[in-house]
């Protein structure tokens, strides 16, 4: 939906008028009731200045930049296991036979009921964190790298062979360049559910981070600031999503046919490296 959107143009104008539509029914639900109750005091009209005064306090930007250091953090870990592990399964089919099993069963399990052993292995604080936002962030990507493997093009790949390239070299002169754009959708997915999964994985005993504020607005009874975390959290959420996409953009033009092909300086990196020709 959000890469559909153009500045000045007409979806970007009809996305603001539903935007807007949404607040005004949110308005319209909480209107009715009393302010002194629960649902009165999720109200846009308290809500939304409870935002304002929350980003704009020290602690608030503070629980901001921990949930977001922690988030790259964990996304890190997970492409660098996730990358490599999606080349393996992908070039070699012996592999992906034998932990197509395995990778499915554990796929499946949600990244949250990993919290027990997480905290019984790390314990408490930024550790545990981690290791649910990067286990929940890794499979998407190594679906997305060991499937753009798969599209490339084999023609590219005999090209390298007749070349007499080593494994390794054709594996970075032409996988590699190749795939870029699968990864960087694996990424963009990952994204999405490591920022679903680190909001409740910072409620695991931590002192800081946008779960932590979470709690901390509840247990203080403070149900317009609550809300008012929850607006950020979507606010955040939705403009590291845009950022992704902006970025890696310009890697993600797919020629027809499959995935991207190598660029130009693969051949000349081969011939360069004195395997033209030889057997």
């Amino acid at each position: 939906m959000f890469d559909r959107l153009k500045i000045g143009g007409p979806r970007l104008v009809l996305s603001l008028l539903g935007l807007a539509g949404a607040v005004v029914l949110w308005g319209l639900l909480t209107a009715s009731a009393d302010p002194g109750t629960l649902t009165g005091r999720f109200a846009p009209d308290l809500a939304l200045p409870a935002l304002v005064d929350f980003v704009g306090s020290g602690v608030g930007r503070h629980h901001v930049i921990v949930t977001l250091q922690r988030l790259l953090a964990g996304l890190a870990a997970a492409s660098i296991v996730g990358v490599v592990t999606g080349v393996v399964i992908g070039l070699s089919d012996k592999a992906a036979d034998a932990t197509s099993g395995v990778f499915q069963f554990l796929r499946m399990i949600s990244p949250l009921a990993w919290t027990p052993i997480a905290v019984a292995v790390f314990g408490v604080g930024d550790a545990p964190v981690l290791f649910l936002v990067a286990v929940a962030a890794t499979w998407p990507i190594v679906l997305a790298t060991s499937a753009g493997i798969h599209a490339v093009d084999r023609a590219w790949v005999e090209v390298a062979l007749s070349l007499s390239a080593t494994r390794w070299e054709t594996v970075r002169a032409v996988y590699v360049p190749a795939i870029r754009a699968h990864i960087a959708t694996g990424v963009r997915v990952a994204l999405g559910v490591a920022w679903i999964v680190i909001v409740p994985a910072e409620m695991l005993g931590v002192d800081s981070g946008l779960g932590y504020a979470i709690l901390d607005a509840r247990d203080r009874l403070d149900y317009p600031e609550l809300m008012g975390v929850i607006l950020l959290i979507g606010i955040l959420g939705t403009g590291l999503d845009l950022a992704v996409r902006t970025i890696t953009r310009p890697t993600s033009t797919r020629h027809r046919g499959g995935a991207d092909r190598p660029s130009q300086k693969t051949h000349s990196h081969l011939i360069a490296g004195g395997h033209y020709g030889r057997r």
